[in-house]
């Protein structure tokens, strides 16, 4: 089991830009990959999981605004998978995400292998 405590991460909408046709990571996106890459080797999360796993997140809001829970998700898996965690997000099989009732600005996540 892995437990990771992330920065809160960029909206979906703020993730990608165009430019000249083509789809890229933002500047917000690459600095959030660099720090949930830092993160992972600060914490020893890289373990390059290549089985099936679910995963939890408890996602702590920054401040008391409302937010969608599924424009949390691409930018946190691109970069935990970018930053060795896992092999593809593709591997997960079972997800939950919930709201913590505390103010935080992070997201707490448990990726735990499926038997």
């Amino acid at each position: 089991m892995i437990e990771l405590t992330l920065p809160w991460p960029p909206t979906v909408n703020t993730y990608w830009r165009n430019f000249e046709g083509r789809v890229l990571i933002s500047k917000k996106g690459r600095e959030y990959r660099k720090a949930v890459a830092d993160q992972v080797l600060i914490q020893r999360a890289n373990k390059h999981i290549d089985y099936a796993v679910k995963v939890e997140i408890k996602a702590y809001r920054p401040d008391r605004r409302r937010r969608d829970l599924d424009n949390l998700l691409k930018a946190i898996f691109d970069s935990m998978t970018h930053a060795g965690v896992m092999q593809d997000d593709a591997l997960i099989e079972d997800l939950r995400v919930y709201w913590a009732n505390e103010i935080g600005g992070m997201v707490k996540i448990t990726v735990e292998g499926i038997e």
